[in-house]
Formats: structure tokens, C-alpha cells, sequence
């Protein structure tokens, strides 16, 4: 939904000056938004405190809470750079590539459809290598099975290589921020731009798609036809969003000679485990050549933009995230043109851009509001509540189940490897988690798995050695070891009523010390404050 008419209208007004191409991107978005709360006349929330912001970066950047060190390093650091060194290292780890391949991942499969087991080995290594997000487009819409850096990237089509339906669809709302899929079966009710024609024109391109002894490949011939609301059965010409129908000599039924090879094929391909040799006429290439020209960039310019948008502030500038179309304006028509112009002018770098989203003061603000009525959230005020994914979540349990002074041996690439293993050892757990949504609520499931589950006591809450509980099983003061567990789980030092009902309910059970303590975390991890991103 976009804003209301007044507020759009504030909107434009206040960002009619396209901003410098040379400007820092964090600069510009903070001018921007800055300029429509004011014309507004709504008052920002205050920026977020110090501790706040390590966690909300770290949980956006590598997903997962900040050890008790970095906070404590972060916290109490008078460095003015603090926060863009913060941001530099976090996007230069390896978890800054783990995270965000995961968060890729699901934005690909929004469903939890993880048969394309190796699309996270490529996006991880995408994200590592910062490859351009037109180069990320064209490798996954053109696989080379035999190019070992883009291994796995067959795996975004191939599991949806047998319906060619969901295939137009997927590419159009992963890609474009378009579905279309309300015009498959009629003109689009809602967008008078949308046609048949447009749904069966983006089929047209990749209908000729099919998998061959489970690798990708495509035949050069084909026809797509559809039946109209009205008239008589039609043949689909390629068409991309914007723009006309393009000639297409291949537009053909097969012969009986091409379908013989065809099956010869893919029963050479199933022996081999290559694919069969792309046709000399590629309707996917032609998607992808089409895509990227000038005009028609501007669809994935903007999608990727948004997208991120999404992931860093909770709430796109165009919501839902795949409505993107005329009769949805975005809350910030000349922001989102800016950042999309920006990010394809330096090769779609993303790294570029989610630096630039971060380290903006819109980014930071505070999560709190000083009025009971919050303004509305697509003037980007006040910081959103973001809830953990479940990567974020069982991470983030490992990091509080873990004695603080374990993170803090060695060098920090043995850090590093420890975070990794840490990962690794939560990814099980995660997969017991469903993937937020916009309208998210914790679900029965999750409820059960953390009231009455011992999966979280045995995987997180355990005191042997090397533990949190482990370390303040021995302490002889109740109001240290409760001071402890709260700033390792929330990175903030408990309040006065935390410290006092805390130190009550351990000192309540002075004859099982261990499983008091053990109550007091599980307390913690479990609550909405462990919960949620703010």
C-alpha cells in the first residue's frame, strides 16, 4: 500500500533534485528521508544507543548477537570511526558471506523449498567475491555446469524446471519485483499495464527449460499458447515487461528428428552428469540480453535495491516486496531512483550499497518512540522490529550458551573458525524454525520447542566446559553471576528490577544453584528481547 496521497505528495516534493552521482550513498539516504519527515512535521526517533547498534549491525551483517567482548570493545570505544571500522569488518568476514547467501537463499525460496541443495555453495561464494547482482542474474539464468565458480547455480531452475508456470513467476518476483501471475488467466485486474500477453511473453523465454539427468538445459524450439478471455487460442511472442513482443524464428513445433535427439540427450546426460550443449537460439539468453539493456535494467536495479532495503530497515520502499508497478508507488519515488541509478552505475555492487544502508542515520535510530502513537512506518522515523531468522536465532543461542572468555582466545581468524563451527552445530536446530515473514508471530511449534522441548537445554543451555553456565555455576556472588548471564544474552547490563527479581529467584533455590541459573537463561533466550532485531 503506498503512503497516503498527502504524505506521497510530501514525498516527491521534498526529493525533486535527483542527488550527486558522486555522493556517499548513506548521505543521500539521510537527506532524503530527513527532508520528508520534515516537510512532514514528524520528529525522528533519537539514534540508538551504542550497544543497540552493535547488535542490530552484527545480527544484520553476519547474523548473530555480538560476543560479549566486541560489545564491551564497541561500547567502550571514543573512537568517532568506531562505527564505519565495525561496519568494514563485519562486511570483510566470512560470516558477513554465510549470512547473507542464507538470506539470498530464502528470499529464493521463500517456502522452504531446499531442493536446489547447492544454490547456497554458489551464493556464498557470489557473496564472497562480491560478484555484481547482474552477474548473480545471469548466472543462475544461464548455468555453466562446468565452471566451478558458478557451481550450484543450475539449482535456483533446476527444481523448477518442470513447471514452467511457477518458473515465470519465480524469476519475475525474485529478479523484478514483479508477479505476474494474476495475468495468466485474464489482464491484471489491479495493473492496466500487465497483460496475458506479459505472463505468456516472460513464459515464452523460459517454458523452453527442462532438466536432463538432473542438470538444466534448454531446447531451441518451442512455442507457448494461451487462450485469451476473449478471441481465439494465441502464440505467445517473447515479451519482456517493458516494451513490445520480440521476433522469435524459433518459435516452432519440434520434428520428430529434434524430439528423438532430445531424448537421446538427456539419457547421455543422466549417464554423464553434463548438461546437453545449449541451442544455438537461447530464449533464456535472450531474457537475460533483454533484461540488462538500458531501460529495461531498471526493473533489477530497483527489485535489488528494494530487496535489501527490506532486509536492513524491516519494510521496503515499495511494499509487498513484489508489487513494484505503477500503481504502487514506492514511499520514496526519487530515493529508490537514486539508489537503483547508483547501484548499477558501480557494477551492482551490493557490498557498495548495504555499507551505504547501514551506516546511515536512518539506519541507526532507536527502535523506541516517544509517543504512544509511532509515526507511520514508511516514513522511516523510528527503527522497525525485525524478527530473527532462524539461522539468526539458533546462532545467536550459541553465542549466549557460550562462556564469554572462549571468544576472546587466540587470533581473530581462530574467532572466526569458532563463530563457523558454532554455525555449523545451530544449523540443526534451525531447520526446526519457520522463515519470517512481514506478518510474523511465533508459531505453536516454536512455542513447544522452547516451553517444553529438551532440545534447547541439550544443544544451548548446557554447563559443562567452555559454557556460560558452566562459568557462573561457581559463583559466590548471585548478583555478579546474574549481571553476566544478562549481558551476555542482551549485551546491555541487567536493570535494577532485573537485577533484584533475578538475584531473588537464585538465591529462592541456594540448594540447586545450577538449575536456577540454568532457569535464569533459558528465561532470557526465550524472551521477546532474544527474540527480535530492534
Amino acid at each position: 500500500m503506498p503512503l497516503r496521497p498527502a504524505l506521497a505528495a510530501v514525498a516527491l516534493a521534498v526529493v525533486a533534485s535527483a542527488a550527486s552521482a558522486d555522493q556517499p550513498v548513506e548521505q543521500v539516504i539521510d537527506r532524503e528521508i530527513d527532508a520528508a519527515l520534515a516537510a512532514a512535521g514528524v520528529e525522528p526517533a533519537p539514534p540508538a544507543d551504542d550497544a543497540t547498534l552493535i547488535r542490530r549491525l552484527t545480527l544484520d551483517l553476519v547474523g548473530r548477537i555480538p560476543t560479549l567482548g566486541e560489545v564491551e570493545r564497541y561500547v567502550g570505544s571514543a573512537d568517532p570511526g568506531k562505527r564505519a571500522e565495525l561496519v568494514d569488518r563485519l562486511l570483510a568476514s566470512h560470516g558477513y558471506a554465510r549470512h547473507q547467501a542464507a538470506q539470498f537463499e530464502a528470499m529464493f525460496n521463500p517456502d522452504g523449498d531446499r531442493r536446489g541443495g547447492n544454490l547456497r555453495e554458489y551464493l556464498v561464494g557470489a557473496v564472497a567475491d562480491n560478484r555484481g547482482w547482474d552477474r548473480v542474474f545471469r548466472d543462475l539464468l544461464l548455468p555453466d555446469h562446468a565452471e566451478p565458480p558458478v557451481k550450484g547455480a543450475a539449482d535456483f531452475l533446476r527444481p523448477r524446471a518442470a513447471d514452467a508456470d511457477r518458473l515465470t513467476n519465480d524469476v519475475g518476483v525474485a529478479f523484478f519485483g514483479v508477479n505476474v501471475s494474476c495475468a495468466q488467466c485474464h489482464d491484471h485486474p489491479h495493473v492496466k499495464d500487465w497483460t496475458q500477453a506479459h505472463f505468456y511473453g516472460m513464459k515464452a523465454f523460459l517454458a523452453r527449460t527442462y532438466e536432463a539427468g538432473g542438470v538444466v538445459a534448454e531446447r531451441g524450439y518451442g512455442v507457448v499458447k494461451y487462450k485469451p478471455t476473449k478471441g481465439p487460442e494465441r502464440a505467445a511472442k517473447p515479451m519482456f515487461l517493458a516494451g513490445g513482443p520480440l521476433d522469435d524464428p524459433s518459435a516452432r513445433e519440434a520434428t520428430k528428428d529434434e524430439e528423438k535427439a532430445e531424448k537421446a540427450a538427456a539419457e547421455e546426460a543422466k549417464k554423464t552428469k553434463t548438461a546437453p550443449p545449449r541451442p544455438t537460439v537461447s530464449a533464456r539468453a535472450k531474457l537475460v540480453e533483454v533484461a540488462l539493456q538500458d531501460g529495461n535494467a531498471d526493473y533489477l536495479a530497483r527489485s535489488i535495491v528494494n530487496r535489501l532495503w527490506h532486509r536492513f530497515f524491516g519494510l521496503g520502499l515499495v511494499t509487498p516486496l513484489d508489487q513494484m508497478h505503477a500503481e504502487n508507488p514506492p514511499s520514496h519515488p526519487e530515493l529508490l531512483a537514486w539508489l537503483a541509478r547508483d547501484t548499477a552505475a558501480h557494477g551492482y555492487d551490493l557490498k557498495r550499497l548495504v555499507r551505504g544502508l547501514v551506516l546511515s542515520e536512518a539506519y541507526s535510530r532507536s527502535s523506541r518512540y516517544g509517543t504512544e502513537a509511532a509515526p507511520d512506518p514508511r516514513l522511516f522515523a523510528v527503527a522497525r522490529l525485525k524478527p530473527l531468522t532462524p539461522m539468526q536465532l539458533a546462532a545467536s543461542l550459541k553465542v549466549a550458551g557460550t562462556d564469554p572468555a572462549e571468544w576472546e582466545k587466540g587470533k581473530p581468524e581462530e574467532f572466526e573458525k569458532r563463530i563457523e563451527q558454532a554455525e555449523g552445530a545451530a544449523r540443526g536446530f534451525a531447520g526446526l524454525l519457520a522463515q519470517p515473514n512481514d506478518n510474523f508471530q511465533v508459531g505453536v511449534g516454536e512455542a513447544l520447542l522452547f516451553s517444553n522441548g529438551e532440545r534447547v537445554t541439550k544443544e544451548f543451555l548446557t554447563d559443562g566446559g567452555g559454557s556460560l553456565l558452566g562459568r557462573v555455576n561457581g559463583a559466590e556472588d548471585p548478583a555478579k553471576a546474574v549481571e553476566l548471564l544478562v549481558k551476555v544474552a542482551y549485551g546491555r547490563p541487567p536493570t535494577d528490577a532485573e537485577r533484584r527479581a533475578l538475584v531473588e529467584y537464585v538465591e529462592a533455590r541456594k540448594d540447586r544453584p545450577a538449575e536456577a541459573y540454568r532457569q535464569v537463561l533459558w528465561a532470557l533466550v526465550t524472551g521477546p528481547e532474544f527474540r527480535f532485531n530492534y
